[in-house]
């Protein structure tokens, strides 16, 4: 049996700050005084025997038996812009893209083809189901056929650079549809932008939809399922080997090199942890509090509203998910060490990586799961702006068609269903602190909130926050003003009455939420907005609804010096 120490490949992921390979150290399961805890695991890929244990167990405990490596606030509108559900772009009216936070051009086209013919896209009868596989299951078989599918698709840039099906062309949709190519219908000073709001999961559900009927019709195989890269899973904590053969039309030379097989996915960006079972442990964390503890209604998962004449939407109105491990995975991949952070790590190029779409497959994957999950609020989001949100694609026979939201709601009717794995982050309920920690002894000297904001976070804040009355929690944390460079990959998680002044691991109860971006166009550099993290299960988990006060812990992972914080404030999440 392998021990902790065994072959752990953990790499530093700050890409300002390149180094070599950390070698492993003891676990911190081992040394840290909160986490009375002693055993060993092998952190090896693919290792399917269970190791021994010994004292104490906690909820980390249950990674042994897996394997291997595995805002409740309503958007406030423009009140002057007409409430009206975002149209389809005029592609005849596509405009250049442009470069991140400036109005400068890229040197890329991202204009679709364009056609005269466009249809109402009415959805085919099921007749077989294509079941998407996980990407690190997959036999050689399926890799040959994906890899077919793929080649031939590249082909087509090259016999016809015009074909909506080539791989150009269809890593041009996102470019198109996220860089400020389109305007919005009727609204020709208004970028029209697909994420940070609740049309980002319908989109790329279409997107992904046509796609994976376009690869499958190249090579005659209508069942052809596009796999899902699984990094909610400690088994597929890693990017899938079938990308990383060099000989492979899966390959892209434009990926983060310190990031290749058996690196483990590091969805916390900037981990100073050596330990595998560590950052495992992190990201299941991470994963628990974007799906369950830190949703409290549809639109804290999917996203703020998003209607015609809206002005883009500042990455702080994205849901959860989507500021969440999505930009993770995106910014984990994208290689710091060119301009763009290209492919993965820019929204204009990220098209350009086959593993994007695998990645959005499991974007795709966490929509479906968080509909399943029990809760004491509605999943569906009724609204007709939402529902009658519309995009245009090319199908795999080159026809233009207009697509709704309404029509991708239910995954089912589209024809596809994912394999059945394992979802340990869903029992990564994080553990209740005892005894409680009165606030007093963990204040040490910090400020209430309106005495230290504004301020830029070059480095960790502490500051108290009052709370609008006691007996109640269900409250949201607003981080208000929030002013950071478009430009840059930032990032930053945020604590509540934690104990450690500057606090490392989130598999703790104090964990509240996270923001992170990677580069993305709009039409200021400075992009806007408030940031909202529900409260309610945090104040269970640390049993503090009856506190007058807590601590508020802001950590910068990545390029802090680029972020502005307005304020910091707790409201009932009715109000916030």
């Amino acid at each position: 049996m392998a021990s902790l120490q065994s072959s752990c490949t953990v790499l530093a992921t700050n890409p300002y700050h390149r180094i070599s390979p950390f070698s492993t150290k003891p676990s911190n399961l081992l040394t840290n005084a909160r986490r009375n805890h002693r055993f060993h695991v092998s952190c090896n890929v693919g290792d399917d025997k269970k190791p021994s244990t010994e004292g104490r167990v906690d909820r980390r405990n249950m990674l042994l038996g897996l394997g291997g490596l595995y805002g409740a606030a309503n958007l406030i509108s423009d009140p002057k812009a007409q409430a009206a559900p975002i149209q389809p772009p005029e592609f005849n009216s596509c405009g250049a893209a442009h470069n991140f936070g400036t109005n400068e051009d890229l040197n890329v086209d991202c204009c679709p083809p364009v056609s005269t013919s466009i249809i109402d896209y009415k959805l085919p009868p099921v007749s077989t189901v294509r079941r998407r596989p996980a990407a690190h299951k997959l036999s050689d078989e399926y890799i040959a056929k994906y890899e077919e599918a793929i080649r031939r698709m590249k082909a087509l840039d090259i016999t016809d650079p015009s074909d909506p099906r080539g791989f150009t062309q269809q890593a041009n949709i996102h470019c198109a549809y996220c860089n400020g190519a389109h305007d919005q219908v009727g609204f020709p000073d208004l970028d029209l932008s697909v994420h940070y709001s609740w049309i980002f999961f319908p989109f790329h559900r279409w997107y992904l939809y046509f796609y994976e009927r376009i690869l499958g019709s190249l090579i005659d195989d209508p069942t052809f399922a596009l796999p899902f890269w699984n990094w909610d899973n400690p088994k597929g904590m890693q990017l899938p080997k079938m990308f990383d053969n060099e000989n492979s039309p899966l390959y892209d030379v434009n990926r983060d090199p310190l990031h290749r097989p058996p690196a483990i996915v590091d969805l916390k960006l900037k981990s100073k942890e050596v330990d595998c079972l560590q950052i495992i442990s992190s990201n299941l964390s991470i994963m628990y509090n974007e799906m369950i503890g830190g949703v409290n209604s549809a639109i804290d998962f999917m996203g703020q509203p998003y209607k015609a004449g809206d002005p883009v939407p500042p990455m702080t109105y994205g849901g959860t998910s989507e500021r969440g491990s999505h930009i993770s995975i995106h910014a984990w991949v994208g290689n710091p060490d060119n301009k763009f952070n290209e492919d993965m790590g820019n929204f204009y190029s990220a098209g350009r990586d086959a593993a994007f779409y695998c990645h959005h497959s499991n974007v795709d994957r966490m929509w479906t799961i968080w509909k399943t999950i029990n809760t004491d609020y509605p999943k569906d989001i009724t609204e007709p702006d939402y529902l009658n949100a519309a995009f245009l694609f090319y199908d795999e026979n080159k026809q233009l068609v207009r697509v709704k939201v309404a029509d991708c709601v239910d995954y089912q009717k589209m024809g596809y269903e994912y394999e059945t794995i394992d979802t340990p982050w869903l029992k990564f309920k994080p553990t209740t602190k005892t005894p409680k920690v009165e606030v007093k002894k963990i204040a040490k000297g910090a400020k209430y909130a309106e005495k230290v904001f504004p301020i830029t976070l070059n480095k960790s804040v502490r500051v108290l926050v009052p709370k609008p009355r006691k007996g109640r929690g269900n409250d949201v944390l607003v981080v208000e003003d929030i002013e950071v460079d478009s430009t840059k990959l930032v990032k930053f998680d945020v604590f509540v009455n934690d104990e450690d002044e500057e606090p490392e691991d989130l598999d703790r109860a104090e964990y509240a939420g996270t923001y992170a971006q990677i580069p993305h166009r709009v039409r200021s550099k400075l992009n806007k907005g408030s940031l909202r993290l529900s409260l309610k299960e945090l104040y269970e988990n640390i049993d503090i609804s009856d506190d007058d006060a807590v601590v508020v812990t802001i950590i910068p992972r990545v390029n802090g010096q680029f972020v502005t914080i307005g304020g910091l404030k707790i409201l009932p999440a009715k109000f916030a």
